[in-house]
């Protein structure tokens, strides 16, 4: 079997092109019948060994002791441009995925602190310089996780331009979370098998833009003084909402909406415990428990289930947009 480390090293002697690594190591897998990419799961494409921890833990040290000099105004864009060098080496020739994610979030960092320097009251201009910044590293290195900030910019944009007051209205999240969610959609539609750069950008989107909608919904559910909303029980709602949630995840085939979901489940608990809300901590603790035990129990049998719910779609005209619906485990 071909490994991607033969396949780096005909890249570096110009014999293929550093943009095809991945997609012909995942093509070469899949013939070859390896059940890692017969869709079996979500790879993580962008750790690849040890080795990638190992640098990006560099990085990351690196940049705490830079934030840690006495650096101030312009002086900021030394980094910036000292990281810029780094990436053209660990992601433009090497490809290194996970060391790059740390570079990005070190660029757009220190490309925050000169910003602030020379503009005070510029939360739309930062947010837009930081967009930018997350695009011109996705147009120079196709690194899948860029559109993750870039994504994030134009969200903060949008919501900075509504000038509502986001703590009491928390549905302005929805809106921005379904266009991003959209934007997935549309990136796996047209790599349904899983193999290239494109699915990878939509796993960064998903993973953005589930928390968006899950906190603009639940909030509002939990706060909304509606009087439809106030007729229904509210924890009914929620589960409703998360159900639906959930088996959306489950046709589309991404489990990574429920695990930032998970995540931001957790994050508001805390908030909630820490604030001593009484009258919805019970609501939340047993949604959490639920959901949980939903992930739990899917994740183990998430395929089957995939199979049993959503198989009579097999062969529709909406299966061609999705992973194969049939699919079989091999556990």
């Amino acid at each position: 079997m071909i490994s991607k480390t033969i396949l780096q090293q005909a890249a570096e002697k110009n014999i293929i092109d550093s943009q095809q690594i991945e997609p012909l190591y995942q093509f070469i897998q899949h013939q070859q019948g390896d059940t890692v990419s017969d869709n079996r799961e979500e790879p993580l494409k962008f750790i690849r060994s040890f080795g990638d921890v190992f640098i990006t833990l560099g990085v990351i040290l690196l940049s705490i002791a830079i934030n840690m000099t006495e650096l101030s105004g312009y002086y900021y864009w030394l980094p910036v441009i000292a990281f810029v060098v780094i990436a053209e080496w660990l992601v433009g020739v090497r490809r290194l995925a996970l060391p790059g994610i740390a570079i990005l979030l070190s660029i757009l960092f220190f490309v925050n602190k000169a910003i602030a320097f020379d503009h005070e009251n510029a939360t739309l201009f930062g947010a837009g310089i930081l967009s930018l910044t997350s695009l011109l590293f996705y147009l120079r290195y196709k690194m899948p996780f860029s559109l993750l900030p870039l994504a994030a910019g134009l969200v903060a944009m949008i919501i900075i331009q509504i000038g509502l007051d986001i703590i009491n209205n928390p549905v302005i999240f929805v809106a921005p979370g379904l266009i991003v969610f959209v934007a997935a959609i549309w990136f796996d539609s047209q790599d349904t098998a899983r193999l290239t750069h494109l699915s990878d950008n939509a796993f960064w989107l998903h993973l953005l833009a589930a928390p968006l909608i899950v906190h603009g919904t639940m909030i509002s559910i939990l706060t909304s003084d509606l009087a439809w909303i106030q007729s229904i029980n509210k924890e009914i709602l929620i589960v409703i909402f998360f159900t639906g949630f959930f088996l959306l995840a489950l046709l589309i085939d991404r489990r990574a909406i429920l695990i930032s979901t998970q995540l931001y489940m957790i994050y508001a608990l805390t908030q909630l415990l820490q604030n001593q809300l009484s009258s919805t901590q019970n609501t939340m603790v047993y949604i959490l428990m639920a959901l949980s035990l939903f992930v739990i129990f899917f994740g183990t049998y998430w395929y089957m289930a995939r199979r049993l719910i959503f198989g009579f779609l097999s062969g529709s005209v909406i299966s061609r947009y999705l992973p194969d619906l049939i699919q079989k485990d091999t556990k």
